[in-house]
């Protein structure tokens, strides 16, 4: 009796091509705002995470808003290194400049820093070295470009170590290049900063630059062990306090750690948020499917008391209605779906350099319940409907 109902139900639908198209677009769309939107935000949230990650969880950061006279010196981070639970510490300074190389000048992001800075943020080389100890302490004019630097001053990476050029008016000699980066996070900083490229020169060296003192309002911690990194969170927050005068507003600590767990409470609010939008789109969907399968009920009334006249029960007429709704829903879902994986791959070409979409299993998976739902709960009144009509009455229907 199902495989009958669900052929007639078929039959019904085909017999009505545009009207049945009409009828799932509003399923269609609602499947489309889901599972696009929903897989956005987790893609993106993954690469957040992923840059996080790999900034290390085994990081602090340090940043001092009122030093009460007692400024924090290269000197104290290299006695804060001397500390157990404390493995690295390195400043960072951030300034705008210009880089010319011959006739290339390029606006730059200058980070004054020192040699713990590679290890503490996991970065890679693809040529020469990174700043040393030696470059801090006798205020070395020495620099460390970028992968993008090194291409847009000297066309390849490999030409560049070994070359001079100006930073701000004043010579440099190149010592090294990082690996390049394809990260969202790379990308997003390249399109704010208007395209401007980056590079590392001694911390000091950049304090000299900008006329300033060699205070350090930035810093970067690790712990000895990653294990350790609460206790050193907790230690370096004691040296801080006493150095401050147990100001806790003079200084601030992130754990990057902590971080990650914003992280996931921020992207599963988000999704909570986009799937209640989107489940607004479904919901209209619904209503839709309910809306025709009454219409269909009404012109099929005749239909409807000859299948009872000849013995056709009720559930027999209910199982028809309702498979046609739950059927639309079912296409319009599958349809959905096939559309948001076109639109993913559709964004992927202009942004696959940075950040890759991939359509969520787990998002389709939960849509098409969804969807089953909504085609159950607004199918069922009208096939009730149907399957309640007293024969005779149906008969007379002159519609």
């Amino acid at each position: 009796m199902i495989r009958q109902c669900f052929k007639m139900a078929i039959r019904s639908i085909t017999a009505n091509k545009l009207r049945a198209f009409l009828t799932m677009l509003g399923i269609i769309i609602g499947v489309i705002a889901l599972v696009v939107l929903v897989s956005l935000t987790d893609s993106a949230s993954g690469v957040v995470q992923d840059k996080l990650e790999s900034l290390g969880t085994n990081m602090l950061s340090v940043t001092v808003s009122d030093d009460k006279g007692r400024p924090v010196k290269p000197d104290d981070l290299c006695n804060l290194m001397n500390e157990n639970m404390i493995g690295l510490a390195a400043p960072i300074a951030q300034s705008f400049g210009t880089i010319k190389s011959g006739h290339n000048e390029k606006n730059a992001i200058l980070y004054g820093t020192t040699a713990a800075y590679l290890d503490i943020q996991n970065l890679e080389l693809q040529d020469g070295r990174f700043l040393k100890t030696a470059d801090i302490n006798n205020n070395l004019y020495v620099a460390v470009l970028g992968a993008d630097a090194a291409e847009k001053l000297y066309g390849k990476v490999g030409d560049a170590v070994g070359q001079s050029l100006l930073i701000d008016g004043r010579t440099f000699t190149v010592v090294g290049v990082l690996a390049e980066s394809n990260s969202m996070m790379t990308g997003m900083m390249s399109v704010m900063t208007g395209g401007a490229i980056t590079a590392f020169i001694p911390y000091t060296v950049q304090c000299r630059m900008n006329g300033m003192a060699s205070n350090i309002k930035n810093f970067y911690v690790t712990a000895s062990d990653p294990s350790l990194l609460d206790k050193a969170e907790a230690r370096l927050n004691d040296i801080l306090m006493s150095r401050f005068r147990q100001d806790t507003d003079a200084f601030s600590i992130t754990n990057i750690s902590s971080l990650l767990k914003v992280m996931d409470t921020i992207t599963s609010i988000f999704n909570i948020l986009l799937g209640g939008i989107a489940g607004i789109s479904l919901l209209v969907g619904g209503i839709g499917i309910m809306n025709i399968m009454l219409v269909s009920v009404s012109e099929r009334t005749r239909e409807i008391g000859i299948r009872k006249a000849i013995g056709a029960g009720q559930f027999s007429i209910l199982m028809q209605f309702l498979l046609e709704a739950l059927i639309l829903s079912v296409m319009g879902c599958i349809i959905g779906v096939i559309l948001s994986w076109g639109i993913l791959n559709l964004i992927n070409l202009f942004a696959s350099k940075y950040i890759t979409f991939h359509l969520s299993a787990s998002v389709v998976g939960l849509t098409a319940v969804i969807v089953i739902f909504i085609g159950v709960v607004f199918g069922l009144y009208p096939a009730r409907k149907a399957a309640r009509m007293n024969p005779i009455d149906a008969l007379r229907y002159e519609g």
